[in-house]
């Protein structure tokens, strides 16, 4: 699940902890990198456990319903959301429930957003619609958390207060996170029953290889970067630049020469995208020039052995 966008997001954070961090040991700044990506995949399995949960939540109003309906005599309500095939597959995944045991934080322990978020669900249209479909089977049941997924919770103010008390790492986790939970549940598969996999926290070592490297190449070469890109901005007020900047450039420029395999607009644009959301208003447009100009820099110089396509007249 764990890959190269997120890792590029946690070296950005970690490496600007670390120049602001007064005792600078890049063994403990590592260790920290790994730990903080481990928080992203405990987010991921959290998540899920969130279906679960606003499921069980439904079950228990269901039986309040059914008894006072059995009272009265009166019709006994739909158990259609309540017993949902997809919800109830993943309520008995194995993984999860693995990851359920591990987990210092409960849904258990949030009953009022997960009321909240629930009669959010029933009184939406996605909701309704469903109870009133004709339609009935698992592929129903599982898209039916995928609209609710993408539509209630994907975006939602009330999640992402309540997380960003839970812990700090997981706002900036999210955005990103989202996407792997939809993807998951789009490849559920009813026969898979409990044993269906959940994404694993790295599709490989290749990717904890690519974050040790990239992490340290930026924090043990920083000053040869920083020289590469003064020597390359002669056209460029340099000195005016925001320290986040700084940083994200020195990182994109680690990875220009420590990865021959990754293209070289592949690092500039992902890196222009962090400086978006990371940096000033102006900057993305600023680092797209200058990492354009230091890679050409460092090819015209010898010390990259890379090719760049033209991106003078692109706008980011």
């Amino acid at each position: 699940m764990i890959n190269r966008e997120i890792i590029r997001i946690k070296i950005v954070q970690l490496t600007y902890a670390y120049y602001q961090n007064g005792n600078k040991n890049i063994d403990t700044a590592e260790k920290e990198l790994f730990f903080s990506l481990s928080k992203a995949y405990d987010l991921y399995n959290y998540l899920l456990s969130l279906i679960v949960a606003v499921t069980k939540e439904s079950r228990r109003r269901l039986n309040i319903l059914q008894a006072k309906a059995q009272r009265e005599g009166s019709v006994e309500p739909s158990q259609k959301f309540a017993y949902n095939r997809f919800a109830m597959q993943l309520e008995n995944n194995k993984q999860l429930l693995e990851s359920s045991e591990t987990q210092k934080r409960h849904w258990e322990d949030s009953p009022e957003f997960i009321g909240k978020l629930f009669e959010l669900i029933e009184q939406s249209q996605i909701y309704k619609d469903y109870m009133e479909s004709n339609e009935d089977n698992y592929d129903a049941d599982r898209e039916l958390w995928r609209k609710i997924y993408r539509t209630l919770i994907q975006d939602n103010a009330d999640l992402d207060a309540l997380l960003e008390e839970q812990s700090l790492y997981w706002n900036d986790d999210k955005e990103v996170v989202d996407t792997f939970v939809l993807k998951t549940i789009k490849r559920f598969d009813e026969k898979n029953g409990p044993k269906q996999e959940l994404l694993p926290e790295y599709d490989s070592e290749d990717e904890k290889d690519y974050a040790r490297k990239l992490f340290r190449a930026t924090i043990l070469n920083g000053e040869e970067y920083q020289r590469f890109m003064s020597e390359a901005s002669r056209n460029w007020d340099f000195s005016r630049l925001a320290y986040m900047d700084v940083i994200i450039m020195q990182i994109a420029i680690a990875e220009m020469l420590t990865f021959p395999s990754i293209p070289l607009n592949v690092t500039i644009n992902e890196f222009v995208e962090l400086a978006k959301y990371y940096s000033t208003p102006r900057s993305a447009g600023y680092i797209n020039g200058m990492l354009d100009a230091i890679a050409r820099h460092l090819i015209a110089t010898g010390r990259l052995f890379k090719t760049i396509e033209d991106r003078r007249d692109r706008q980011e």
